[in-house]
């Protein structure tokens, strides 16, 4: 033992997490990932994503269009099971457009993984910056794409 806290453990799993979702590391994201997580968009009109696969297949609609995305932590403060993150996005999608928008998310773990993803953040101002394209390859998606 490392004499590391719950709290501190579980913030390297929420850092290690991210970095691998910036770096298109699917294999890293998902052991970061509890069996039975469940990943949402808040002001997302569908339900989100339950498991890693799933999460993966959900995220690569938007990931298998960009070429970069920039993560710029805020702020990130951990509480037992519970890790809270401030930060920003930047993607770069494969046509050149890129976006930037700033996100609260809010992570539970469990057994040390990640049960619970929530991501917070204005969907209005996010959405309008996204290529015509983009939104057209989103709505070919529906949240039963990605339950189990």
């Amino acid at each position: 033992m490392t004499g590391e806290t719950l709290s501190e453990r579980n913030k390297a799993t929420v850092q290690t997490m991210w970095t691998a979702l910036s770096e298109f590391d699917f294999d890293t994201l998902k052991s970061c990932l509890h069996p039975d997580v469940h990943y949402e968009d808040v002001p997302a009109p569908d339900a989100g994503a339950v498991g890693p696969d799933n999460v993966v297949a959900r995220l690569s609609v938007a990931w298998d269009h960009i070429t970069e995305q920039v993560q710029t932590t805020h702020r990130i403060a951990a509480d037992g099971n519970v890790v809270f993150l401030d930060h920003t996005e930047k993607w770069i999608f494969t046509t050149g457009e890129s976006v930037e928008h700033r996100f609260a998310t809010m992570h539970e773990l469990q057994d040390g993984k990640i049960i619970k993803w929530s991501d917070f953040w204005d969907f209005n101002k996010f959405v309008s910056q996204f290529p015509d394209w983009f939104i057209e390859v989103m709505a070919k998606h529906a949240g039963a794409d990605f339950s189990e």
